[in-house]
């Protein structure tokens, strides 16, 4: 499996998880634990083959789907604290005002920018503009690549 084909599946778990968050007025913005994200990988993995995807989960070899399994697993541990950092960075749109997508694909890449040693800030940000560009709306490339462009400058003065 490639480094994009496990960034989009990880990606794609996310953002199915999003939608398991608590929305409620009166809570606290709340990230599904990790059985909620796990249980949301196990779905993910049996969609039926006949999906038109472009990496279709259920054609995942198993050792791949660990590997896909354990980086959604890393990610989702850090999303309170990627959220944080987004909404620090981000001037005007906190995480709670952003597409689904595109805060999905910040969380990745933020993932990946600081705490993935093994990937370049810059590729790290280019698949993200990718991934915008693929899923996101017609301003999401831009919008993701400035957010990160701004965490990349923070991060290395």
């Amino acid at each position: 499996m490639t480094r994009r084909e496990l960034r989009e599946h990880v990606f794609r778990i996310l953002f199915a998880c999003e939608f398991l968050r608590s929305h409620r007025q009166d809570a606290p913005y709340m990230w599904p634990d990790e059985a909620a994200v796990s249980e949301q990988i196990d779905l993910y993995f049996t969609h039926e083959s006949g999906e038109e995807l472009e990496f279709p989960p259920c054609e995942v070899q198993p050792q791949d789907q660990d590997e896909v399994r354990q980086r959604a697993i890393e990610v989702c541990a850090k999303v309170p604290e990627i959220d944080r950092i987004l909404d620090e960075t981000s001037t005007g749109w906190k995480t709670g005002r952003m597409a689904r997508t595109d805060l999905c694909i910040l969380r990745v890449a933020v993932y990946e920018l600081l705490f993935d040693e093994h990937i370049p800030a810059g590729v790290a940000i280019n698949e993200a503009v990718l991934l915008a560009k693929k899923f996101g709306g017609e301003d999401s490339s831009s919008f993701v690549n400035g957010i990160l462009a701004k965490i990349q400058r923070q991060k290395n003065p």
